[in-house]
């Protein structure tokens, strides 16, 4: 009776050691992320955490946040963020060179509220037409550090009416997407990064900003020399670069960019 009560014994304490073995190779991921991929991140998450065991902790702001959070020492293993201010934190010597990763390309669009008629913006005067037509616009703040809203700051001025759009923009009170305030009637039109305006219900896309006019916003991933895990960190850039990922990516209106890591 003994002897055979043994086996089982040594079964429990087989699994015990195999439940703790998994215990101390997963690791805590903690992400410091742009707006323009919280989606894409948040879609990801569940499936990176099922793939590898480890778990993230995701933390998203714009462009210029992110930057300023991370600069001002909030812990973080990895960084997700705009490919200049990735290549400023690596000369720092925050980040790991050898663990950049481009991710995807981001465009900036421009939204109408539901079923509203869709003004012509194919060009740089059709497109002035239509926002001096307009009653009221919305943008990402640029005083937020969105790269979209500085950008599109910056079309204003080419465009010369800066002045004229002043008094008929409407801003969020913090970051997030725009077209929130074109789907409740607040904005006529909105203009934001195309990855943020399609998950808002309640509006149509008008189309991307014209070439001249545009705004590629190139999206990398890497390391940070502080990370608690590197492993675990690596195991995340990589999986943002497999096949798994570049479909959600295209499904959240980015284009992913699937050129070997950089040196």
């Amino acid at each position: 009776m003994k002897k055979r009560s043994l086996v089982p014994m040594r079964n429990v304490a087989l699994l015990l050691f195999l439940f703790a073995a998994t215990q101390v190779m997963a690791a805590e991921v903690r992400v410091l992320s742009t707006l323009a991929i919280k989606e894409v991140m948040e879609d990801l998450e569940p499936k990176f955490e099922r793939a590898t065991g480890h778990k993230l902790v995701l933390a998203f702001g714009s462009s210029g946040a992110i930057a300023k959070r991370f600069k001002e020492g909030e812990a973080a293993d990895v960084v997700i963020t705009s490919r200049q201010a990735i290549d400023s934190f690596v000369k720092d010597g925050k980040l790991v060179a050898s663990s950049v990763a481009v991710l995807a390309s981001a465009s900036v669009g421009v939204a109408v509220r539901k079923g509203a008629p869709k003004p012509d913006i194919s060009t740089p005067e059709a497109l002035k037409r239509a926002l001096l037509a307009a009653r009221s616009i919305t943008y990402s703040n640029p005083a937020g550090g969105g790269a979209s809203g500085i950008h599109f700051g910056k079309v204003l001025d080419s465009l010369g009416i800066t002045d004229e759009m002043k008094a008929k923009t409407v801003f969020l009170p913090k970051s997030g997407p725009v077209a929130v305030l074109v789907a409740g009637g607040e904005a006529e039109l909105g203009v934001q990064q195309l990855q943020e305006l399609l998950p808002v219900e309640g509006i149509d896309v008008v189309g991307l900003l014209p070439a001249e006019l545009q705004l590629t916003n190139v999206v990398s991933a890497a390391i940070t020399s502080s990370a608690g895990d590197a492993a675990a960190s690596r195991a995340l850039v990589d999986f943002m670069r497999t096949p798994e990922a570049a479909t959600v990516i295209k499904a959240k209106g980015m284009e992913p960019i699937t050129a070997p890591r950089e040196p």
